[in-house]
């Protein structure tokens, strides 16, 4: 269904009982609420719990800043270097913060548990650090502060993002191809092992909504956001991190920095886990998350 919230559409699933707590699930750069695996889902809505999950802007049925132009990546991080105060990017982490916050708006939820997947992490640092208020808990996975002096990812990921951008895939064919070379290398050994689903959930996503210009906005807000960390000290919600030993994108240093920054967080360091959700991993995940936001 569609929602209105900061003031934009946003494509929003609701599952379980409205009388139940919620449980926000917040989705990484570029990917769509069907990236929340349903195991997930109906695991947590099993616990007792609420779940609901979003498409973020310009991804997905989400509303679309079409004609917006956003900066290449090289050329943002130069001048943001060189120009700190100057602003290429057409929207920033704040804004889908709060976008995040006027999902629970539109839905009547006046709290919620936060769980955040990647760049949902970063988004959620927000929530949790600017809105307090609506927050319950806080629980970013295989997420980063962002902050300076943290590793990066490793040089045959970085290859594959080149490459992936330079491709510039026009058709979800190329785009299927691209995708599925570039989440075999992110991907934990048990992901990679699962390539049909790998396929058929990418394809199912390509073709819910192809639209590739939102990615390079998502990225460019990624950069303007810049070091998280300030942010992460000022959260005092009950939080929780999850990051695998095996995530080559965003290597585990970044999840246990946030884990560092926040007052009295848990940090969980899962074995295997890459960037992604392995299905081995959800139950214990639906086990861990349900307990923390219980205990909170």
């Amino acid at each position: 269904m569609q929602v209105t919230a900061n003031g934009i559409n946003i494509e929003v699933e609701d599952h379980g009982n409205a009388k139940d707590p919620a449980i926000l699930l917040i989705m990484g750069y570029g990917t769509q609420l069907i990236y929340w695996p349903m195991d997930f889902v109906n695991g947590l809505v099993e616990k007792g719990f609420r779940v609901v999950r979003f498409d973020n802007r310009d991804v997905g049925l989400s509303y679309k800043y079409d004609g917006v132009r956003a900066p290449g990546p090289i050329r943002q991080l130069f001048a943001k270097r060189f120009f700190p105060n100057r602003n290429l990017a057409p929207y920033d982490l704040g804004d889908m913060a709060r976008d995040t916050v006027g999902v629970l708006d539109a839905l009547d939820i006046d709290k919620a548990h936060i769980v955040g997947a990647s760049m949902g992490g970063m988004i959620g640092q927000l929530v949790a650090a600017d809105h307090a208020e609506r927050v319950l808990s806080f629980t970013p996975v295989m997420s980063s502060t962002n902050a300076p002096g943290l590793p990066g990812a490793d040089p045959a990921v970085r290859k594959a993002l080149i490459q992936s951008a330079r491709a510039k895939a026009s058709t979800i064919d190329e785009a299927l191809a691209t995708g599925m070379a570039f989440s075999s290398i992110v991907a934990s050994e048990e992901g990679r092992a699962r390539e049909e689903e790998r396929e058929t959930l990418m394809k199912t996503a390509l073709e819910r909504n192809f639209y590739p210009a939102g990615r390079r906005r998502q990225m460019a807000a990624i950069i303007e956001t810049g070091n998280l960390r300030p942010k992460a000290q000022s959260i005092s919600v009950p939080t929780m991190v999850i990051h695998g030993t095996a995530d080559r994108l965003i290597p585990h240093p970044c999840g246990a920095d946030i884990a560092a920054n926040v007052n009295n967080a848990r940090f969980e360091l899962v074995d295997g886990m890459g960037h992604d959700l392995p299905p081995s991993k959800l139950p214990w995940m639906v086990e861990v998350i349900a307990e923390h936001c219980r205990a909170a």
